[in-house]
């Protein structure tokens, strides 16, 4: 039975599991440097993948999608409201971008934020991830289409269940992921983005 208390802590352990820094643990696994300390310095997938390593890279990937995802479908299963479910979503979300463990500085969002999406709803996280997959294939710059996933992720909402509770959620989500790729927003625009895979050093 859920005591008065049981929201709080599931919001509080949704983003102790987001500040999880799988960037952090797949570099160690496979003796890597600290992401921190090349390419964007961001600790994320991306720009793991720039060290030359796919399995951390993929690691790294897996570990952040699947953070979001556990906490969203656990507080689902324990049968917290709407609202709740919303909150951790959130917490484990942001988390990710200001992880206690990193001294809040942490990654833009975008794994996490898929399984986030995918918890809350299959075939949006399925749409969202498509949008992904196409213009990162399309045009190679992941930052670009991490922005244009996120700017569409709204929309698809709406389509597919109109305004319910949890498009202020997806909203929040996607606003939240622009505004972390704003500086890479800017070196687009200068051409001075690197695509997905180059090895660029700090």
């Amino acid at each position: 039975m859920q005591t008065a208390f049981a929201p709080f802590l599931a919001v509080l352990a949704a983003y102790l599991l987001g500040s999880v820094p799988f960037a952090m643990i797949s570099s160690k696994i496979f003796g890597l440097a600290d992401p921190r300390s090349y390419g964007s310095g961001n600790p994320g997938a991306t720009n793991v993948l720039r060290s030359g390593n796919k399995k951390a890279a993929l690691l790294t990937l897996v570990g952040d999608a699947l953070k979001g995802w556990l906490a969203v479908f656990a507080a689902q299963q324990a049968g917290f409201s709407d609202s709740v479910v919303g909150l951790v979503a959130l917490a484990v979300f942001f988390g990710h971008l200001f992880p206690v463990f990193l001294k809040f500085r942490g990654g833009k969002g975008v794994a996490t934020a898929a399984g986030v999406l995918f918890a809350l709803d299959p075939l949006l996280g399925l749409a969202v991830l498509g949008t992904w997959l196409f213009v990162a294939f399309a045009f190679r710059y992941s930052s670009l289409a991490a922005v244009l996933a996120a700017a569409l992720a709204p929309v698809y909402q709406v389509l597919m269940h109109g305004g319910d509770g949890r498009t202020l959620v997806v909203g929040i989500l996607a606003l939240a992921l622009i505004g972390k790729h704003w500086q890479n927003l800017q070196r687009l625009l200068a051409g001075q983005e690197s695509r997905i895979g180059s090895k660029k050093k700090r």
